[in-house]
């Protein structure tokens, strides 16, 4: 493990998550296991999520489309929050959860689009 993987992770995990405020799925790994999460954390955040295939608001909008077809709320709250700070737009997440109503159904759909709300909420970016 190098220390260009190491700040690389740390780098995307702050883009990510910087103001994020509930529990980030490394600090519930850590709580179990200190050495698999942060093996885990390299993975994921510092090979998956740091690649420069697609760009990052890219790599969130699909995370949500993933997420709300299989009804995951709570990761889906964390993946809109980076979405956020990544630079992608309200409207460009609401538009993603509903192409996904197609194929994950409308409850999921609509569960996805509560949640949105709430984090809009949350960041004093609702207006209606």
């Amino acid at each position: 493990m190098g220390d260009d993987l190491v700040a690389k992770t740390r780098k995307t995990a702050e883009l990510y998550f910087t103001g994020v405020q509930d529990e980030r799925p490394f600090d519930l790994w850590k709580a179990f296991d200190p050495e698999l999460a942060k093996e885990l954390s390299l993975f994921i955040t510092g090979r998956m999520y740091a690649r420069e295939k697609l760009p990052h608001p890219t790599r969130q909008l699909i995370t949500i489309a993933c997420l709300t077809v299989l009804s995951r709320p709570e990761e889906l709250k964390l993946h809109i929050q980076a979405a956020l700070n990544v630079g992608c737009t309200p409207a460009e997440i609401a538009e993603v959860i509903f192409q996904t109503f197609v194929y994950g159904g409308m409850p999921a759909a609509n569960t996805a689009l509560k949640t949105l709300r709430a984090v809009l909420i949350e960041r004093g970016l609702w207006n209606r």
